[in-house]
């Protein structure tokens, strides 16, 4: 073997097995290893704050469905409530809530007499304060109702007022008491003294959930009920205006539409709407359906009508996009043997696309019946929902009001039982939303098919 050949040869290189870690292999474990634990971090910490809004809201709002009330024996005087004995309905009507006044003061003071304590008040009306202003027209509604009763002594379970339902559930202190002047400590004693003999309690406050709001001056007589009702009429409305229009559009721009620039521009305006502020819906819905077409203000027609145009584009895209996860296989199967595109696109694309198309609609519905801006402008506000709608017709054409302004209307109020309730009214709007996207899941594992 010559110098030259000896020259050439390569020296061999140094080899490591594939079990060994080398410091690349490790520096690439590391990095993986942080991004896990970021990811991890980031989710705890989501969790964490998660937690601490459910909370909140739960600590804040669970007070709404509990409600104080005070027993008391009230004597319906025959003398003042049917001066002629006859127990003439009409008569018995004249008498206001004024002339049932004396009677609850009466009462309460024969209440406090009997629980031991010294009524340190001289007028009715001091010792009243304790008591809800709207009292006397829950006793007189039970008068009309079962005048029969007249010149008995009848026991009622009357609510508290907010402020002494306050001091109850420890809102409302003795020493806050001293710039009110709708109650002092001392009412706050005989409240005491009146719970100790068990004519104040607490108890399930289901005029919350079933009730109608009331006036600034009785935030304990206030319930969520009528505008609940309002927010069921105003998602039929988008239910019916929305889903076909929505699925409609989106089948011909996916399956029958040419691709044009008028398609084009058709597209980028429906992208462009679902990222528009919802209260700029609200200015159009005010505009073409109050002042132009002349619909009632605060009907939940109306609103139900601008919550389907802020609706529609998240209806299409959802609706496209289920139209798009169906294989392009499915499609030239169905013309393979036969079928014509609208045979293909309603017995084959369609249903499997269903259940993408069921969850986006109820999405959308979810979204809807959260919003408060479009409702602002169409004066949903303003409106104090405090009566019932007595058919379907007046379902939806009467004013109301809906749970996001009505949440709106009491977070805004002064008395601070207002805010409880605006809490607890969070707490309900969640339940349906939670159940709305329950529903979504269940539909879309239940129309889901493999292929």
């Amino acid at each position: 073997m010559t110098d030259a050949s000896l020259a050439g040869t390569p020296e061999p290189r140094a080899t490591s097995s594939i079990l060994t870690v080398d410091d690349r292999t490790r520096k690439r474990n590391a990095a993986e290893a942080r991004f896990r634990a970021y990811g991890i971090a980031a989710i705890a910490v989501g969790l964490v704050f998660l937690v601490v809004l459910v909370s909140s809201i739960l600590f804040k709002g669970a007070g709404a469905f509990q409600q104080s009330f005070i027993t008391l024996n009230v004597d319906l005087q025959e003398a003042k409530l049917d001066k002629s004995g006859t127990r003439d309905i009409e008569a018995i009507k004249k008498v206001t809530t004024f002339g049932y006044n004396p009677l609850i003061d009466d009462a309460l003071a024969r209440a406090i007499a009997d629980a031991g304590a010294e009524n340190p008040f001289t007028k009715g009306k001091d010792l009243r304060k304790m008591i809800s202003s709207g009292a006397a027209a829950d006793i007189r509604d039970h008068v009309i109702a079962h005048p029969e009763q007249i010149g008995e002594t009848v026991a009622f379970k009357l609510l508290a007022s907010s402020r002494v339902d306050g001091y109850l559930k420890g809102r409302v202190t003795r020493d806050s008491l001293a710039r009110d002047k709708n109650l002092t400590p001392a009412h706050l004693d005989l409240v005491d003294a009146l719970q100790t003999a068990g004519l104040v309690t607490k108890s399930f406050n289901l005029d919350f959930i079933t009730g109608a709001d009331a006036s600034e001056s009785r935030p304990e007589q206030a319930g969520i009920g009528v505008s609940m009702l309002g927010s069921f009429y105003m998602m039929l409305v988008v239910l019916a205006c929305a889903l076909p229009i929505g699925v409609a559009a989106s089948i011909y721009l996916e399956e029958f539409a040419p691709q044009n620039r008028f398609t084009d521009l058709i597209e980028v305006n429906i992208a462009n709407l679902a990222a528009v502020p919802s209260i700029v819906f609200g200015i159009l819905g005010l505009a073409v359906f109050i002042q132009f077409a002349h619909l009632p203000q605060s009907a939940p027609l109306v609103g139900g009508l601008v919550l389907t145009l802020m609706t529609l584009p998240t209806i299409i895209i959802s609706t496209r996009a289920s139209l798009k996860s169906v294989p392009p296989s499915i499609r030239e199967a169905a013309l393979g043997i036969g079928a014509s595109n609208m045979q293909m696109v309603f017995h084959h694309v369609l249903p499997l696309a269903m259940p993408g198309i069921l969850t986006g609609t109820i999405i959308g519905l979810a979204q809807a019946l959260g919003e408060t801006a479009p409702l602002l402008l169409i004066g949903m506000v303003g409106y104090i929902a405090s009566n019932y709608p007595d058919g379907l017709i007046e379902g939806f054409m009467a004013p109301n009001s809906a749970m996001p302004a009505q949440i709106y209307e009491w977070a805004k109020r002064a008395d601070p039982a207002y805010y409880e309730r605006a809490w607890g009214g969070i707490i309900i709007l969640l339940l349906f939303l939670m159940s709305m996207n329950i529903i979504a899941i269940i539909l879309r594992r239940r129309f889901e098919r493999r292929w």
